[in-house]
């Protein structure tokens, strides 16, 4: 490769590539993580932690480091970095490409309320008192804090802050995949009433779904944010395409 791959990562997808490059020599690649989760599985090649300095910062890196080809396969909620990558990308012409799972989408037998943000999720929860399965991640627990009368069950990789926990909130620490059978005694447990979740897709945390399918338990879902309009893969047969596409800048 006439540049070096900038692979921007934090997934499941990511590591995958991170591994289907561990032999590949030829392809001077690195992965930057964001350093949102205290223990971080880092990938099989080499890496960097922590943000760039917003788009400017990129830029920067992008010409200092002669990147000549960048992939976007960070978390689908992670919308702020996709965008600082759309636009350094377009500045410096350097071709992108977003490496990402499908988002989920509802059965018949699915109660789905479909909601664009976590405010909105809030709302939804409505006033009377719920037992609430949260699985949308610590940075977004805050939200939850103007609706108090709900008893929260939240999921999360790393601990939140307490600050920032609703005051009825209990907490399980976990990283997925997680188990159809034991998302569906989890719930039962705890007596859950409605499950609030991001369509962040892929298997790895699909099993809430479900389960809750099986318990007719509704599930408001928050939407994918808005992010540029990209070239968008879902397999590493189409990311492999494109790198080979790219090995050499014209």
């Amino acid at each position: 490769m006439a540049g070096n791959l900038l692979i921007l990562g934090g997934t499941s997808e990511a590591m995958a590539l991170a591994r289907a490059l561990a032999d590949r020599s030829e392809i001077h690649a690195e992965m930057s993580l964001a350093g949102r989760t205290g223990h971080p599985v880092l990938p099989p090649m080499k890496h960097r932690i922590g943000g760039f300095g917003g788009v400017e910062g990129l830029v920067a890196y992008l010409e200092r480091e002669n990147v000549s080809a960048v992939i976007d396969a960070t978390h689908p909620f992670a919308a702020q970095m996709t965008r600082n990558a759309a636009l350094a990308c377009d500045r410096l012409g350097v071709p992108r490409l977003i490496f990402t799972r499908p988002a989920w989408t509802p059965s018949e037998e699915d109660r789905w309320i479909s909601v664009p943000d976590t405010e909105a999720a809030v709302d939804a929860l409505g006033e009377v008192p719920k037992k609430v399965f949260l699985t949308v991640g610590r940075l977004s627990l805050p939200a939850f804090r103007r609706a108090p009368q709900h008893h929260y069950l939240m999921r999360s990789i790393d601990a939140p802050d307490q600050a920032d926990c609703p005051p009825h909130t209990e907490l399980i620490l976990a990283r997925g995949p997680f188990d159809v059978e034991a998302e569906r005694a989890l719930m039962v447990a705890h007596d859950i009433e409605v499950i609030v979740t991001k369509n962040s897709g892929g298997h790895a945390t699909d099993a809430k779904l479900s389960a809750a399918r099986a318990l007719h338990r509704p599930v408001i879902m928050i939407d994918r944010p808005t992010v540029p309009v990209s070239r968008v893969v879902h397999d590493l047969v189409g990311v492999m395409a494109f790198i080979e596409a790219h090995r050499f800048k014209p």
